[in-house]
């Protein structure tokens, strides 16, 4: 026969394998994840990946045949960081997902939110469960 700990424990387990299931999908989410800008008067467009690496670069118009040297280096540096900020806030929605209420990934990957906020000291679990664990046994009456 299972004791009402058991069952506890049982469903701290599912709980964390639905997270797991859910930071596993985020994940696969995030690298499928592209961000793309275009330079005004369509001279350049740029795709870059999660990781900010660039993955495409293509010139939608004749418009960049009229740009100096110096003007469409500009255009595409300027692209570049535009789609790299596209991808990030896009990362960061999907990561939000995942974060607990409050929390913010934009401001775990800007470096203004202090991570070790985000978890407890110690996990949350009922009195009991935790009794259970350090020490075998409930000390409020046998309950299983």
């Amino acid at each position: 026969m299972s004791s009402t700990y058991d069952q506890e424990i049982e469903d701290l387990l599912a709980l964390y394998q639905r997270q797991r299931a859910g930071a596993t999908e985020t994940r696969r989410r995030i690298k499928e994840t592209t961000g793309t800008a275009t330079a005004p008067r369509q001279s350049v467009k740029v795709t870059v990946s999660a990781q900010g690496d660039v993955t495409r670069i293509e010139f939608p118009t004749g418009a960049y045949r009229r740009l100096t040297p110096k003007e469409l280096s500009e255009a595409l540096l300027t692209t570049i960081a535009e789609a790299r900020r596209d991808a990030l806030e896009q990362v960061a929605r999907l990561a939000d997902l995942q974060l607990p209420s409050g929390a913010s990934a934009a401001g775990l990957l800007g470096g203004t939110a202090d991570p070790t906020a985000l978890l407890p000291e110690t996990p949350g679990m009922p009195d009991e469960v935790r009794d259970y664990l350090e020490n075998g046994r409930s000390t409020g009456g046998d309950r299983g």
